[in-house]
């Protein structure tokens, strides 16, 4: 079996690049660490570092070993957070991973809730769209990941526990009187995300006509601003005009054109405190 403490001086190693700097970064001896990769490479039978002039680089066996241990060792810290936590929650971190326009409206009052309701307890944010968030809580790298899906979005994983937190209207964004969407097959459009990307197209193929994307950019703020300059027109969610609202552009809500919220954990409750901890905090924001 592998020993955990040799495979963090690996992990060590490979961010430094160095025996001496891992040795500093771990406040381990120089000789120690050579120690530990030496017993390490007896354990495994395979050479895992090589020298490079003044510095040492890991072969290919050993970035392999890496790559792995550091999802390893990932899990394990994250397992050792949540059995401190589970002592009244006094200590422990709990991780989130969400999308932009929900961190600009309902998570800061979360954290601020979850922070008043247990002080000792450390959130830490990742702002990333939904499909990169469910690859982060599939590897164990985040505890709680806010998504938005579609209705026809496609079926999330198996394993995942959604917990719904609200449904997001859509709004359909021009320099002018937007109208309705079939008013606008002439028009250049601005998409966004894959997943927001892929709605609109459904919108724009319910209301008759294929659209004429001109532009794509995820930042909101520069999509209303090319909205406003009239170089196109989108379709943007209800948070995202609460996390920012360009003053020139004009909004007209799109009927049935919903994006659900969900905030995602892997398996069934109950959940470990800490993350039941932040769900609670979550749906008490809204």
């Amino acid at each position: 079996m592998l020993d955990v403490a040799r495979l963090r001086v690996l992990l060590a190693v490979a961010r430094k690049g160095s025996l001496t700097e891992a040795a500093k970064e771990l406040h381990y001896s120089q000789p120690s660490v050579s120690h530990h990769l030496a017993r390490l490479e007896a354990e495994t039978g395979a050479k895992l570092i090589q020298r490079a002039g003044r510095g040492i680089r890991l072969t290919e066996a050993g970035r392999l070993l890496a790559e792995r241990a550091a999802d390893i060792i990932e899990r394990l810290d994250a397992t050792a957070e949540e059995l401190a936590a589970h002592v009244g929650l006094r200590s422990g971190r709990v991780r989130l991973a969400s999308f932009p326009s929900a961190l600009g409206t309902f998570i800061p009052k979360a954290a601020t809730l979850l922070a008043d309701a247990h002080p000792g307890l450390r959130l830490q944010l990742t702002e990333v769209e939904p499909p990169e968030a469910l690859r982060l809580l599939r590897a164990g790298r985040v505890d709680v990941a806010v998504i938005f899906r579609y209705d026809d979005t496609a079926p999330e994983d198996n394993g995942l526990h959604l917990v719904h937190l609200l449904d997001d209207p859509s709004y359909l964004l021009a320099a002018d009187e937007p109208g309705a969407p079939a008013g606008h097959a002439g028009s250049s459009w601005i998409a966004g995300c894959d997943r927001c990307r892929s709605h609109l197209l459904d919108v724009c193929a319910k209301a008759g006509f294929e659209p004429r994307i001109g532009f794509t950019s995820d930042d909101i703020v520069a999509v209303q601003a090319l909205v406003a300059a009239g170089l196109g027109v989108t379709l943007l969610p209800g948070l995202a005009l609460a996390a920012h609202r360009h003053p020139e552009v004009r909004v007209r809500e799109v009927p049935g054109s919903v994006r659900h919220v969900y905030a995602a954990v892997y398996g069934e409750p109950p959940h470990p405190p800490a993350t039941q901890a932040l769900l609670t905090a979550l749906t008490q924001s809204l």
